[in-house]
């Protein structure tokens, strides 16, 4: 019996592209996110599931059972600086300096941070009759903008009626990738679905500049499950591969708490919403035994919390 063991592997990495949220772009193991991310056509039959269902089918001969033990990936990006200028804003307004109160308040002003993370779990028993992966995943999104008071001529009372929005949704799923592969009019293919239930949590706060951090993410919260449904398709000849997937077919639109809150000498308001939508990829490759390469494209605009995002990944690996 061939039963392979994937150890323990942390990611860590500084993302380059402009803010948004989308937990497609976590890599949930050091393979894929050595390979940019792709794996519609690339993944391995253990991490099948978090990439293409169809690839649950596709192992090799020897191989019996496979476990993907906890991996875990982060992803953070302040390229805006952020974090520092809130501190920049609230320090010159403490400071009483109103000029360099309005100047950090302008630097301020229209700057984002995201810190994505995520693990995951699977535990895959390859066969010829239907090939099986039970996984699980999750995975936290947390945006946080500023919102900054009208300008009324004093830029210290501007600081002080300034606030940072946070946004923050939690995303656990467990499921099974059931696929089998099949030859039709002399052609490879194979055809993989993956059940899942999924618990999503949503969070949101409102805070000064001097009272924001991370940690207030959690302040309002609220909760829903459902069932949903990936799916996915290969076709490949020697090495040539060409594949389709489509993640969490059921969309979903989940309303975070709204309300009102007193910043300064001004009121607040927060909320969004949450839309978790279908996400089409297809992908493109060349995979053998020593040498990679491969081209996920998604071909369909992905809106999560608030912004959209339409994104291609090409990746090699020798």
């Amino acid at each position: 019996m061939n039963t392979k063991l994937k150890k323990l592997t942390l990611l860590c990495a500084t993302a380059t592209a402009s803010g948004h949220l989308a937990a497609s772009t976590i890599a949930i193991d050091a393979r894929g996110d050595a390979m940019g991310g792709t794996g519609v056509v690339s993944a391995s039959y253990l991490t099948a599931p978090f990439y293409n269902p169809a690839l649950t089918a596709i192992y090799r001969r020897n191989d019996d059972a496979g476990m993907l033990v906890p991996t875990l990936g982060i992803s953070y990006d302040d390229q805006d600086n952020m974090l520092d200028k809130a501190d920049d804003a609230f320090n010159a307004a403490n400071s009483g300096d109103a000029a360099a109160t309005q100047a950090a308040l302008s630097a301020l002003s229209g700057t984002q941070a995201n810190v994505d993370f995520g693990g995951a779990v699977a535990f895959g028993l390859p066969n010829r009759y239907i090939a099986a992966n039970i996984f699980g995943k999750a995975y936290v999104e947390n945006v946080a903008t500023p919102d900054i008071a009208p300008d009324t001529g004093n830029a210290i009372t501007q600081a002080q009626d300034s606030a940072i929005k946070t946004a923050s949704v939690a995303v656990t799923e467990i499921g099974i990738s059931l696929a089998k592969y099949q030859t039709l009019f002399g052609q490879h293919f194979s055809f993989g679905v993956s059940p899942k239930l999924q618990r999503i949590y949503t969070y949101t706060s409102v805070n000064s500049l001097q009272d924001f951090k991370f940690d207030n993410i959690r302040e309002e919260s609220t909760g829903e499950t459902a069932l949903n449904l990936d799916a996915g398709a290969l076709w490949f000849h020697g090495p040539f591969r060409v594949g389709f997937s489509a993640k969490n077919m059921l969309s979903r639109n989940i309303q975070t708490k709204s309300g009102v809150t007193r910043i300064g000498s001004r009121d607040v308001a927060y909320g969004y919403e949450y839309q978790l939508k279908p996400l089409y990829t297809v992908g493109a490759g060349f995979i053998a035994d020593y040498f990679q390469f491969s081209v996920d494209y998604d071909i369909n605009k992905e809106k999560n919390l608030p912004s959209l995002m339409m994104m291609s990944r090409c990746s090699e690996q020798v």
